[in-house]
C-alpha cells in the first residue's frame, strides 16, 4: 500500500503520516458525559468532605 504523500518512515517502512481512524475515538456524546460525571462526582466528594469537616468528624 502506497502512502498518500509517497514517503515511508525509514525505521518501520510504515507511512510517515498516520491518519486517525474515526473508529479509534469515543463518540463525542460519551466523552461529554464522562467529563460531566467526573466533575459531578468530585463536587459530591467535596460536599461530603465539607460536611464531615464542619461536623468535626
Amino acid at each position: 500500500m502506497t502512502p498518500v504523500n509517497g514517503r515511508l518512515d525509514g525505521r518501520t517502512g510504515e507511512p510517515a503520516v498516520r491518519h486517525m481512524n474515526e473508529e479509534d475515538r469515543a463518540p463525542m456524546g460519551m466523552t461529554v458525559r464522562v467529563i460531566i460525571y467526573l466533575v459531578a462526582v468530585h463536587f459530591f466528594a467535596a460536599f461530603l468532605f465539607l460536611l464531615f469537616y464542619l461536623a468535626g468528624g
